[in-house]
């Protein structure tokens, strides 16, 4: 992993407090101008004021802005991050490595306020430097004004890049993986504008992932056979996620790709140091698996700095997306949720909403924090069972009014009762609208009654059965093995299909890494967790049910 190098100049630090103020565009100004008028980085503005798009602003515009005073803290040992868009407590201290406690001392309005996207938090000045991304850190000295602060970064890691027509400076910022204020410290001149033609100071793109063994393309399957001698459920699911990939290393073989491939028994997760010895670093390209969280973490610092692309199919963890060289398929359940805000901020009218939870009651609390932060003053009401949904009433009429009901657990017991509940409540008043982030058997057996509450769900691992391609694999399955595939056999050939298809004719495996693509049942859209980080699908469909 490349080491983030920050230059921090000074002995003594401060804990910077900011006083809130406004800037009333006038003509002349520009996002940059105003950003240095008041000692702030143009990331910073941004964040301030999420409704600028691309740095355009207006005259007339008003803009939040920070004009800073520093106070000198007796202990140096502190440093200040600004909160970013999605993070949470738990996933601070886990990146951080601190305790809640302990965060919660070095900043004492966390525990009345909660967590503010936009705020800064103090943190151990050398956790910063060790687990913080450039764009989140805020770092003063006495006396000195605050000013970009770019990684230091080797001058063979640079390239210059000509500009070209079409080209702004956030698209330049997605292409190279640098933020707003690096491309500006490497390219001071970027400040007079972009031009088509110039040329500009970028960091090199990480190189794709080559295979070592010349045409051949090594692979290991780790699958959990040997989990737990007393429970078959590991060894059923391995042996299923088998047959699909050996269905598509057979495809892409008679495509003509060169492969290699080694099944490992991974055992459980107390003798899995002992499967990964059968791993030759040297000649192995591409590992899939293994399943468990532990495991995927013990693998990655086997492999250490061969870099081998490692498949996690299953495991989904905060701390799994430092590894450049990990590729996550199972989308995090965040990733359903933010949809599903987003759906209903579409449709919102100041109904009532409740969010069935089921009795886990896991994924419905950051629903809610996201619809809360999206909507204006919304009445959500978190219920474990679809049974205490219960039709509004307008409070001038008295008369019976519209709920928005959505279906945070995936459980198909649970989907059930949701789905006879909406059914009967279109009866007691029409214009109620249902959404899921999750797919369930009854939706597709009460379609014209969930049509009527305009039912929209995601949906994953579910074969379109009247593809060309779906019928073909199919076909291939049923002929090689005289069944239908199961649950996870369609996830072994998914996985494998997908990351086999991304490899291009020079025997790189991540150069087509973004390029999304759906398989048998499965949409893969990778993105980067943060810069140098690991890979994760943010895949998926969405099904909306019109009367």
């Amino acid at each position: 992993m490349i080491k983030k190098l920050f230059t921090l100049t000074g002995v003594l630090f401060s804990v910077v407090f900011f006083a809130q103020k406004t800037h009333a565009v006038t003509q002349g100004d520009t996002a940059y101008s105003i950003s240095k008028k008041y000692g702030l980085s143009l990331d910073e503005l941004f964040r301030l004021n999420p409704s600028i798009k691309e740095g355009k602003i207006s005259i007339g515009d008003v803009l939040n802005v920070q004009a800073s005073t520093s106070k000198q803290n007796a202990g140096p040992s502190l440093g200040t991050i600004i909160v970013q868009p999605k993070q949470t407590i738990y996933g601070l201290t886990k990146r951080f490595k601190i305790s809640e406690q302990d965060l919660k001392k070095y900043n004492p309005q966390l525990e009345t306020e909660g967590l503010k996207v936009g705020e800064q938090l103090s943190l151990p000045i050398d956790k910063i430097k060790k687990y913080a991304e450039p764009q989140e850190i805020v770092v003063q000295v006495a006396s000195a004004k605050p000013s970009i602060i770019a990684p230091v970064t080797p001058k063979d890691e640079f390239v210059n890049y000509t500009v070209e027509s079409g080209d702004t400076i956030f698209s330049l910022v997605q292409k190279f993986g640098s933020s707003i204020d690096e491309l500006l410290a490497w390219n001071p001149n970027l400040s007079q504008g972009l031009k088509a033609g110039m040329s500009i100071r970028v960091k090199k793109i990480e190189t794709a992932y080559k295979k070592k063994s010349g045409d051949v393309l090594g692979i290991v399957l780790m699958l959990p056979f040997g989990y737990n001698s007393n429970d078959t459920k590991y060894r059923n699911v391995s042996a299923e996620f088998l047959t699909g990939a050996q269905l598509a290393i057979e495809r892409n073989a008679k495509r003509g790709q060169k492969l290699d491939v080694i099944v490992v028994d991974a055992g459980n997760e107390q003798s899995f140091k002992n499967s990964l010895s059968q791993i030759n670093v040297n000649n192995t390209d591409l590992i899939i698996g293994p399943f468990f969280k532990s495991s995927v973490l013990e693998a990655l610092e086997y492999v250490g700095d061969k870099k081998i692309p490692v498949v996690s199919p299953f495991a989904n963890s905060e701390d799994l997306y430092d590894y450049n060289n990990l590729i996550i398929v199972e989308p995090n359940d965040k990733v359903y949720a933010d949809k599903i805000a987003d759906e209903i901020a579409k449709v919102y009218s100041n109904q009532k909403i409740y969010i069935v939870a089921g009795s886990t009651n896991t994924k419905a609390p950051y629903l809610q924090a996201q619809l809360q932060k999206g909507l204006k003053n919304p009445n959500i009401i978190i219920v474990s069972n679809a049974k205490d949904i219960v039709v509004d009433k307008n409070m001038m009429t008295g008369q019976p009014a519209p709920v928005i009901a959505v279906l945070a657990d995936d459980q198909n017991a649970i989907g059930e009762d949701f789905s006879i509940r909406m059914q009967q409540i279109s009866k007691e008043v029409v214009g109620n609208r249902a959404f899921s982030m999750y797919f369930v058997p009854s939706f597709e057996k009460k379609v014209d009654d969930l049509s009527q509450v305009n039912l929209v769900y995601l949906m994953d691992r579910k074969i379109n059965t009247t593809g060309t391609f779906e019928k073909e694999i199919l076909a291939d399955f049923k002929k090689k093995y005289c069944k239908e595939p199961s649950k996870y056999a369609i996830i072994g050939f998914d996985v494998t299909n997908d990351i086999l298809s991304r490899e291009n004719s020079n025997g790189e495996l991540f150069k087509k890494i973004n390029e999304p693509q759906t398989q048998l049942a499965t949409k893969f859209e990778f993105v980067k967790t943060k810069n140098n980080g690991a890979y994760i699908n943010t895949g998926f469909r969405i099904v909306r049910l019109i009367p």
